[in-house]
C-alpha cells in the first residue's frame, strides 16, 4: 500500500506502517487463539493443535521445506514453484516493475507482459526476494543492554545493540555465503530475533496479464466477494546472471483446493494493532480523519490528472489504484475504531491483564504510554509534514533527502547513525536510490504542490519552516521551480552524488538538495521529539506489558505482524451475510455476465474472443478464513501435502477491521484459483516456455 506522501497515521510505534489485519486485540490479551486465527512465527507453529482440529500433519521438515519456499519482496510475499528460480506473486506485486519498465509508446502495466524465451525476461529495476533462511533468539543480549536504563538511555542502547548483532551476523556470514540480518521484534518487545535472508537482488518479470483481468472490477470490487481477478505474475530469481537454483520449491495443484479442506498461508503479513492499549487505539482513531481527507482530495487530484490525455492515464494509474486501497483500509479502520463492541472487549481485555499484573501506580505502563499517545497526537500533524515528509510529496524530494542524510550519517560509526542509514541496509538503500526508474515531472509537480499546499494549511503560514518556504512562492512556483531546475531524475547523478558524499552534496546547486538541506535540521529535531517523548516512553511501557503478558500466557498467543515470516491454519469456506450465503468459489462464466464496455469492468480482448473456447464452470477465485493481512499479497495457499492450491490477494469487507480483531463468523481472505491460472497461460497467453517448465 502506498500512502499520500510518507504520512501514515499515529505512528504509535515511531515507523510502523498500518495495514489491515484481522484478530482481536481483546482476545489476544486474554485468551489463546482460536482455531484459524493467529499469524504464527515459524518456530512456534502450534502443530499439535493443527492436528487435532483439522487432521493435517504438519512436521518440522514441512516447515522448513515451506519456509524456504516462501520469499518476501519489497512489497510483498512470493514463492519459488520452479527449481530454475520461478517466482509466483500477485501481478498487483509486480505492478511498480511493470510501470518501471514502460513507456509512452509501451505500456505494460496495461497490455500485460510474456517473455517467450528467458533472455526476454526483464529486470525490475527496484525489485527484490529474501528467503528465511535462519532465526535466532538474542532477547536476552538486548534486555542486558538495557537493563537498569531509563527510557531513553535504553531507546538508544537498543538500537546500537541491535545494530551491532546485524552487522556481527553479516559479517561472520562472509563474502561466500552472504547473508542479510535483520534484527525482529515480537511481541512488543518481549522477544526480539536476528533473522537471517539469503537475497537475491536480480529479479526478472517473465509474465503478467493485462490489468484489467489481473484487478478486473477496481476499486468498486476491491475488498469484496464474488471477485473474478487474476491476479497473478510470475518473476524469476536469478544469480550471477543465471536462473538461480532453487530445489526448495512448491509444485502447484492445479485443481486447487476444495470447500472445508485444510489450507495454510506462508507470508509476510505487514503490521497489525491487536496488542494495543485503549488509548493507542483512541489516538488512531482521532487520527485517521486527517489522512481521510488528505488522501481523498489527492486522489481526485489524480483522478483529474489522469483525464487530461491517455499518457497522464498511464503514469498516474499504480499511484491512484494504491491511494484508492489505502483510502478504502483506513476508511473501515475507522469504522471499525467507531464500533463501541471493540473498544468494549479491549477496555475488559487490558482490565484483566492490568488486575493479573498489579504495577504500583507509579509505575503503571497503561499510563506511561497513555500520556505518549497525547503527546504523539501533538507532534503528529508538524511530523507527518515535515520528517514524515507529506509536505514534500514527490519522489525527486525523497532521493534528495536519502542524499542529504546518508552523507551525514556515513560520516559516523554505524551504531551511532539513524537506524535506515546503517552499514547493513546502505547496500539496499544504495540500489533503490540509483535504479533507473522513470520520473514523471509532471506527477511530481501535482504531488508536490498538494503536499506544501496542504502544510501550509494545517501548519498555519507563519509557521518558521512555512514562511521560509512559501514567502515569496505559490505551492504550485515552488514545485515548478524545484522539479524544472533539479537534475535528480538522472540516476547518473545521484550515484555521483552518493559516491561523492558530504563534499559533492555541499558542493551541489540543485535545488532539491538545496530544500532537503534547508529542512533537515527542523525535521531531525521533530524525529528526536518523538524518539524521545514518544517512541522511547512506549516502547519501555510495552515491554513491561509484554512481560505480564508472557507470565500470563507465554508463547500460546502469536505477535502482532511486523512482515516478518509467519504461517496461518484455516480452511476454505464461505459465510453468510444478511442472511444470504456466500459460496466459497467464483466461476468463469460470471466473469463473461459481469463484464461491460467500460472500466473497471472491460474485458481485455485477449479474454473475450476466446469465451467460446473456455469451460464457463471453470474456478476463478475462493475463499478461506484464512488470518492474512496487507504483505500477505502474493502468498501461496498451501494444503496438508505442501503443494500450492491457490494465491492469495485480498480479503473481503470484513477482514479490513481485522487490524484489531479477528471475526470467525465473517472474515475471508480471497485467493485466486489455480484452475484460472492454468487457463490463463495455456488457453488465453499460450505460454509455452512458462507453461513446460511449470509442467502443463
Amino acid at each position: 500500500m502506498t500512502d499520500p506522501g510518507a504520512w501514515t497515521i499515529p505512528m504509535t510505534s515511531l515507523s510502523r506502517l498500518v495495514i489491515p489485519s484481522i484478530a482481536a486485540a481483546a482476545a489476544l490479551a486474554a485468551m489463546p487463539a482460536r482455531a484459524d486465527e493467529g499469524m504464527w512465527t515459524y518456530d512456534n507453529f502450534p502443530a499439535a493443535t493443527v492436528q487435532q482440529q483439522l487432521n493435517a500433519q504438519i512436521t518440522p521438515q514441512w516447515l522448513d521445506r515451506v519456509r524456504l519456499a516462501t520469499l518476501r519482496l519489497s512489497n510483498c510475499t512470493a514463492s519459488f514453484i520452479s527449481g530454475e528460480g520461478l517466482i509466483l506473486t500477485n501481478h498487483h506485486c509486480a505492478a511498480s516493475c511493470l510501470a518501471q519498465i514502460s513507456t509512452a509508446e509501451r505500456d505494460r502495466l496495461r497490455d500485460g507482459f510474456l517473455a517467450d524465451t528467458r533472455a526476454a525476461e526483464v529486470r525490475c529495476p527496484t525489485q527484490y526476494a529474501d528467503v528465511l533462511m535462519k532465526m535466532e533468539d538474542i532477547t536476552a543480549k538486548v534486555n542486558a543492554a538495557t537493563a537498569g536504563l531509563g527510557d531513553r538511555e535504553a531507546n538508544e542502547a537498543r538500537k546500537k545493540t541491535l545494530t551491532q548483532l546485524e552487522q556481527a551476523c553479516e559479517r561472520a556470514a562472509g563474502q561466500r555465503d552472504p547473508r542479510r540480518c535483520e534484527s525482529v521484534t515480537l511481541y512488543q518487545g518481549g522477544q526480539y530475533f536476528l533473522y537471517q535472508y539469503k537475497r537475491y537482488d536480480d529479479v526478472r518479470i517473465a509474465f503478467a496479464p493485462e490489468a484489467a483481468i489481473a484487478a478486473f472490477g477496481g476499486d468498486p470490487d476491491n475488498f469484496q466477494f464474488p471477485r473474478w481477478c487474476l491476479d497473478m505474475a510470475i518473476l524469476r530469481a536469478y544469480e550471477n546472471g543465471k536462473p538461480a537454483v532453487t530445489p526448495d520449491h512448491l509444485k502447484i495443484n492445479w485443481a486447487g483446493a476444495v470447500a472445508n479442506e485444510a489450507v495454510f498461508v506462508s507470508g509476510h503479513p505487514g503490521s497489525t494493532d491487536r496488542l494495543l492499549t485503549v488509548a493507542q487505539l483512541e489516538a488512531q482513531r482521532a487520527e485517521l480523519p486527517l489522512w481521510l481527507q488528505r488522501a481523498s482530495e489527492l486522489r481526485g487530484r489524480y483522478i483529474q490528472f489522469g483525464k487530461t490525455g491517455a499518457e497522464a492515464a498511464r503514469i498516474v494509474a499504480d499511484p491512484l489504484s494504491s491511494l484508492e486501497n489505502g483510502i478504502k483500509v483506513r476508511r473501515k479502520q475507522l469504522d471499525a475504531l467507531l464500533e463501541p463492541a471493540l473498544l468494549e472487549q479491549k477496555r475488559a481485555a487490558e482490565a484483566d491483564l492490568r488486575r493479573r499484573a498489579a504495577f504500583p501506580a507509579e509505575q503503571d505502563p497503561w499510563a506511561a504510554i497513555e500520556k505518549a499517545a497525547q503527546r504523539e497526537t501533538e507532534l503528529s500533524v508538524p511530523y507527518g509534514f515535515i520528517e514524515g515528509g507529506a509536505g514534500f510529496n514527490s519522489v525527486l524530494f525523497r532521493y534528495a533527502r536519502i542524499l542529504v542524510r546518508a552523507a551525514a550519517e556515513r560520516g559516523k560509526p554505524s551504531e551511532e547513525r539513524l537506524r535506515e542509514y546503517v552499514d547493513t541496509a546502505l547496500p539496499a538503500l544504495q540500489r533503490q536510490l540509483t535504479a533507473a526508474v522513470p520520473v514523471y515531472p509532471e506527477r511530481e509537480k501535482l504531488t508536490f504542490s498538494f503536499g506544501a499546499e496542504r502544510m501550509r494549511e494545517f501548519l498555519g503560514p507563519d509557521h518558521a519552516l512555512v514562511r521560509t518556504l512559501l514567502a515569496e512562492f505559490s505551492p504550485d512556483s515552488l514545485a515548478a521551480g524545484l522539479i524544472d531546475g533539479s537534475k535528480l531524475a538522472d540516476p547518473a547523478v545521484r550515484q555521483q552524488l552518493w559516491d561523492g558524499g558530504q563534499a559533492a552534496v555541499d558542493a551541489s546547486e540543485d535545488p532539491m538538495i538545496r530544500i532537503a538541506k534547508l529542512v533537515d535540521e527542523p525535521a531531525r529535531a521533530l524525529r528526536r521529539q518523538m524518539e524521545d517523548e514518544v517512541e522511547a516512553v512506549v516502547d519501555a511501557a510495552q515491554e513491561k506489558i509484554a512481560r505480564a503478558r508472557f507470565a500470563a500466557f507465554g508463547t500460546r498467543i502469536y505477535p502482532d505482524a511486523t512482515f516478518t515470516l509467519r504461517l496461518n491454519y484455516g480452511s476454505v469456506q464461505g459465510w453468510n451475510e444478511a442472511g444470504t450465503d456466500v459460496p466459497p468459489f467464483t466461476r468463469l462464466a460470471r466473469l463473461f455476465e459481469r463484464a461491460t464496455d467500460s472500466e473497471p469492468f472491460r474485458l481485455p480482448e485477449s479474454w473475450s474472443s476466446k469465451r467460446a473456447l473456455l469451460d464457463p464452470e471453470t474456478y476463478f477465485n475462493l475463499i478461506t478464513n484464512s488470518d492474512i493481512v496487507g504483505g500477505n499479497s502474493g502468498s501461496p495457499l498451501i494444503n496438508a501435502q505442501g503443494e500450492i492450491v491457490g494465491l492469495m490477494f485480498d480479503g473481503n469487507i470484513h477482514s479490513i477491521s481485522g487490524s484489531y480483531w479477528f471475526d470467525a463468523a465473517k472474515n475471508r481472505a480471497v485467493a485466486v484459483h489455480p484452475a484460472i491460472m492454468h487457463t490463463a497461460l495455456t488457453r488465453i497467453y499460450d505460454a509455452r516456455e512458462l507453461g513446460r517448465e511449470l509442467g502443463l
